[in-house]
Order: structure tokens, then sequence, then C-alpha cells
């Protein structure tokens, strides 16, 4: 991955301070290790950290189109970018480089911002026009890179992680009480909030132009379901996801660098790596985490996996000893985030890098082909909610609230999966939009609430008292009015 960040005044003719826009550079040196680059002049300046994956030596960022008029910072991967430059040229461009990212700013120069409803790829994109004194953001369809922007009292300033925007001291730090209630809710922050007032999540497939002071953002691509009537075969189906798949797949092995997969042992990492090998991939590297809890290790299967397929496969054995880890997680989300999955993620990312730069994953399969058990959670819920509540079903439900809750992971204990399904249902009739994956109840919700308002409270306090007195303590005193916590 790579990482971008910049800053622009509304007032064009005012100097930009380099040095706000190196720190934030310097903040995401995790996310690119290998090179970084700027572009700074009167009113605008652009940073990248790059982790060099196509044209290594050609694909220095910022790069710009033939008369300089438009600089671009990119964060992903193109995977048309081929298809593209070759129309590109045939239109009478001057492409010097194999990059992804010169295909990027010659294609705005020819189509403006239609030009990102082409592009295949995941994507994080920052255009200055020089021509126009407007700075163009874009994010992917889905948004698999990141993008954090904020509204400042003399422009505007973006970065691919929250920590890195943060660095711009004209941003403020005021905590948004909604995005904690969307998290409470949700158990992360959806866009475009994130925890902080004045710093908004660019949403997938939308671009954003900031000229003169104001912002404007439009989306230019859109989930479609459409009911086919046609009847086909499913074995014609079958054939058609089948070379969907291996396309996809072929697509994301271009890179100069060696690429190789997670692989789980479940049905969606073993097929990626079933298709590496299928469309001529040499012996693929495949890395597993297991644990010692048996209860989340999946090593047996990723290496039956292995085994079958003939990969040159790595294990490794980590704990759920995560104290230390935490800080590190916390600056890289930037904002609460409680998916567990990021922990066993960050061990296989970090061991995987000391053998390869790419990796392929198994990642989306179950939400597209709806292969996770939630999903059979709602059904049941939905039905459940049309039992009326006079016919008992609230009786029902304090009945299993009032089960004693035994510890461990719900998965294991039918005690647990009864007492959450009920307090699932309950959230889905308030909010519909709620996820077996991601909610909190009501009771637990607003018990918590009630222990992080004091904390914001304190928090201000302490911020008053430091710049009266200069001591960054609070005394015994001040402290009580938390509770117990």
């Amino acid at each position: 991955m790579c990482g971008i960040v910049g800053k622009v005044h509304a007032d064009i003719q005012r100097p930009i301070d380099e040095r706000t826009v190196r720190n934030m550079c310097d903040a995401i040196v995790h996310r690119g290790p290998d090179e970084d680059g700027f572009f700074v002049e009167d009113g605008v300046a652009l940073g990248m950290r790059r982790l060099q994956v196509i044209d290594l030596a050609g694909g220095h960022q910022p790069m710009e189109n033939e008369d300089g008029s438009l600089r671009v910072v990119f964060n992903g991967e193109i995977y048309n970018y081929q298809q593209l430059s070759q129309e590109l040229r045939a239109r009478g461009h001057q492409l010097r480089t194999a990059s992804d990212t010169e295909v990027i700013v010659h294609l705005y120069e020819e189509y403006g911002v239609e030009c990102f409803a082409l592009l295949r790829g995941m994507f994080a994109i920052a255009l200055w026009d020089r021509r126009r004194n407007e700075l163009v953001l874009a994010r992917d369809r889905l948004g698999k890179k990141p993008l954090f922007y904020a509204q400042t009292p003399t422009g505007l300033s973006f970065s691919s992680e929250l920590h890195s925007l943060l660095c711009d001291g004209e941003i403020g730090r005021e905590i948004d009480p909604a995005a904690i209630d969307e998290y409470l809710s949700y158990l992360f922050v959806p866009h475009p909030r994130t925890l902080y007032k004045g710093v908004k999540k660019l949403p997938p497939a939308t671009w954003a132009v900031f000229s003169g002071g104001q912002l404007r953002m439009e989306r230019y691509w859109q989930v479609e379901y459409r009911e086919e009537r046609e009847k086909r075969a499913l074995q014609e189906r079958v054939e058609e996801l089948d070379g969907l798949l291996r396309e996809a797949v072929s697509l994301r092995l271009l890179a100069d660098v060696p690429v190789g997969a997670f692989l789980s042992g479940g049905l969606d990492s073993s097929l990626v790596v079933a298709l590496m090998r299928s469309v001529g991939h040499d012996r693929v590297r495949t890395f597993s985490i297991g644990f010692s809890d048996a209860s989340f290790d999946e090593l047996t299967y990723a290496r039956q996996v292995a085994q079958a397929l003939d990969t040159d496969h790595s294990e490794y054995v980590v704990d759920y000893q995560i104290e230390e880890m935490i800080p590190q997680l916390l600056r890289h989300f930037g904002e609460p985030f409680a998916d567990s999955s990021a922990i066993p993620t960050y061990h296989l990312s970090r061991v995987t890098r000391e053998g390869v730069t790419v990796a392929l994953s198994g990642d989306g399969g179950d939400e597209i082909f709806g292969g996770y058990r939630r999903y059979q959670a709602r059904i049941m819920a939905d039905r459940y909610n049309r039992w009326p509540s006079w016919a008992g079903r609230g009786l029902f439900e304090s009945l299993w609230e009032s089960v004693p809750e035994p510890d461990g992971y719900y998965g294991t204990s039918w005690r647990k999966k009864g007492r959450r399904f009920v307090e699932f249902a309950r959230a889905v009739r308030e909010a519909p939009h709620t996820s077996w994956a991601f909610f909190l109840p009501k009771p637990k919700k607003l018990r918590c609430i009630r222990k992080i308002l004091p904390i914001q409270y304190l928090g201000r306090l302490q911020n008053r008292v430091i710049a009266r007195t200069g001591k960054r303590h609070l005394g015994p005193e001040t402290r009580l009015c938390c509770g117990p916590i």
C-alpha cells in the first residue's frame, strides 16, 4: 500500500507551510517505506509515501502530464491501466512511463471527473489542476482505499490516515457525539463521519472538487440490482462466474514485485490460490496464522489446501495477548473499531511482508455470495419479529436475558447465541440496518454513553487546566465524577 497527503488554500496566493505536509507524510511512512515525493507551490502542496509495485524505476510520484498543468498522487492499483494506456496513446497522449499512476493524470486530462468511472481497481486519488486551481479527490467504488479530509479556516487538507491528517494544527479535535452513537450502534464509524466533528471520510465511488473555498462532490457509481428475466442453465452461470474470477485474479497478479496469498483454508482464500495456480502463476507463496485457542485456529485446513495445491507454505502461531498491540492498532485506525479480525490480519500482514510485497486474499467473498451465518440470522430475526408482542414475545425475550451469560466466544455457547439473537432481533426492530456482526444492544450502549460523557467532560476540563496552569494532571477530586468505569 501507499499513502497520500495534501493541503490546499482557498486563497491560492497564500503560501503553504511545507513542514505541515512533510509531517503528515512522515506519519504514514509505514504505508510507503520505499520512497516519498512532494509537489509544493503557492497555495497547494501534495505528498506521498510509496510502496513500489509497478514500474519500480519510473513510478515516482507526484506525476504530471506533458505540460505540468496536472499533478497527481495516488494510493492503490489500477488493474486495467495497460488497456487505458493504449487508448490514451491512440488519442495522442505522450506517456513516458509504464506506471498506472501516469494513466490517471492523462485520463483526467481527456475526460475530467468522468474518468474515475473508467478505472478498474482500488484507489484514493488526489489531483491538482493548475489550469482551474482545483483540487480533485476520488475514491474507488467500494472504498477499499481510505481517504480522510477536513475543511479548515484556510482551505482543505486530506490524508490516507486520520492521525496523519491531524498533523495539520488547523484541524479541530472536537469529538462528534453522533459518531460515538454510531460507533456504539455498529461498532465502527460509518462514512462520512469520523470521531472528530471537523474530519470526514470521502464516501466510496465519489469524487470531490475543492476550489475557491467551496467543496462539491458527486457519486460516480452505484450498485445496481437487476432482475434477470432470461432463464439460463446453471452450468452457463458457473462458467460465467469462473471466467470473471479468473480475470479478476489475473489482473491482480500484474506486479514487478513478489506476489503471494493469505490462506485460511476457507473456501474464498483457497479458491483464490487455486486460481492463481490455474492462470499460470509460479509456485504460489501462501501464508497462514494459527492460534493456540482451538476455536480460532484454522491451520489444519490451510495446510491441507497448501499441500493439495503445492504452494510454498509458511505458518505462524500467535496468541491473543494484545495489550501491547492495541495502541498501534488505534494509531492506524485513528478512531474506535471493534472488529477483532483486525488482530489476526495485523499479525498475518506483518509476517507476510517478510516474504512478499503483495498478497491476495479472499476478503469480500462472504459478503458477495452470502457466506456468513449472520445472513441466516437476519432471515430468522425478520421472521421472529413478525411474532406479535402481545403474543408473548416480550416474555420470551425476558426469559432469555435472565439466563446467566457464560464467558467465552458466543459461537461455542447456545446460551450466548440465544441471548445475542433476542438482542439482535430487538436491535433490528429499532434500526433495520443493524448487522449481526456489528451491533451493541441499546442498554449496553446507554451504559457506555454514560461512562464516555464524563470522560469527554474531563478531557475538556483538563485542556482548560493545562491552558491556565501548565499542569497536565487533574487532582483526584475531579476524577470522582466519572464514577466506576
